[in-house]
C-alpha cells in the first residue's frame, strides 16, 4: 500500500481528491465513512473514509482482459487518523494489484493509472 501524509483532516482530504477527480471527469461513485458507521452501532472508531471513483476507460480495458479485475474496480483511495492524530491517504498501488495481467497494452494502461493516482493524492494531501 502505498500511503501518503496529508496536511489536512481526513474529510477535507477526501474532500480535495474529489475536486481534483472532478476536475480531472473521473467520476467518484462512492463515499463511505467507517467512523459514522461505528458511532451507529455505538462504537469508537477513529475517523476513517474510503472513497471510490473509476474512469471506465481506463478500467474497462483491464476488465475486458480479465473480468475478474473488477473486484479490484473502481479504483479507492482511504483516509484515516493514527492514534497520534495524523492523517493518511492509502492506496495499492496499480502495479501490484494488476501484476497478474499479461495481455498486450495492459502495462500502458496501469501506468496511465499510477501516474494519475500519483498526482491526484499528491494534490489532496498537498505534497
Amino acid at each position: 500500500m502505498i500511503s501518503r501524509r496529508s496536511r489536512f483532516n481526513v474529510s477535507d482530504t477526501l474532500d480535495r481528491l474529489e475536486a481534483a477527480l472532478n476536475e480531472k471527469g473521473i467520476k467518484p461513485l462512492a463515499r463511505v465513512d467507517h467512523a459514522a458507521a461505528a458511532g451507529a452501532v455505538d462504537l469508537e472508531l477513529r475517523p476513517t473514509q474510503v472513497l471510490f471513483f473509476g474512469n471506465p476507460r481506463l478500467g474497462t480495458p483491464l476488465m475486458q482482459s480479465d473480468q475478474t479485475t473488477g473486484l479490484d474496480l473502481p479504483m479507492r483511495v482511504i483516509a484515516w487518523e493514527d492514534e497520534d492524530g495524523t492523517t493518511w491517504l492509502g492506496y495499492h498501488s496499480p502495479e501490484a494489484m494488476f501484476a497478474r495481467l499479461e495481455l498486450p497494452g495492459v502495462t500502458e494502461v496501469v501506468a496511465k493509472m499510477a501516474a494519475v493516482l500519483d498526482a491526484l493524492t499528491g494534490y489532496a494531501v498537498n505534497e
